[in-house]
């Protein structure tokens, strides 16, 4: 079977309503991402977008809202251990985790609980 799936568009991370200054504190302040305009139709329902890459990240407003503590988007990032110092700086626990031997990765919480993932490839020697 031929796909068309050729890339991902966004990843939209649930919070809970009057969201907004603590979403642009940690996706705009403590990971840097610059926050792009929410279309008109979509303000009311959504607290702010940010550009990661090509891809986007859309907070999305859920009344009844709940964490996802499983379910993750992971960040592929550069300089992994600055920005752990960076967001260990912030009073953020950083759970590191070692099972995969390719690549680096700790895990976070946002400020509603929901799971984050950063990683970096390793190189190997070989």
């Amino acid at each position: 079977m031929q796909t068309h799936l050729v890339n991902v568009d966004h990843v939209q991370i649930t919070a809970p309503p009057g969201c907004d200054d603590a979403a642009r504190a940690f996706y705009g302040g403590a990971l840097g991402l610059p926050e792009i305009p929410v279309p008109e139709p979509l303000r009311g329902r959504v607290s702010c977008w940010f550009r990661c890459g090509p891809q986007e990240i859309h907070v999305g407003i859920e009344e009844d809202f709940r964490p996802a503590r499983k379910a993750h988007p992971a960040f592929v990032v550069t300089e992994i251990a600055t920005l752990m110092e960076t967001l260990q700086a912030r009073g953020l626990e950083v759970m590191e985790d070692f099972d995969l031997t390719d690549r680096r990765r700790f895990f976070v919480f946002d400020p509603w609980g929901n799971r984050l993932e950063f990683l970096q490839r390793q190189v190997l020697a070989g």
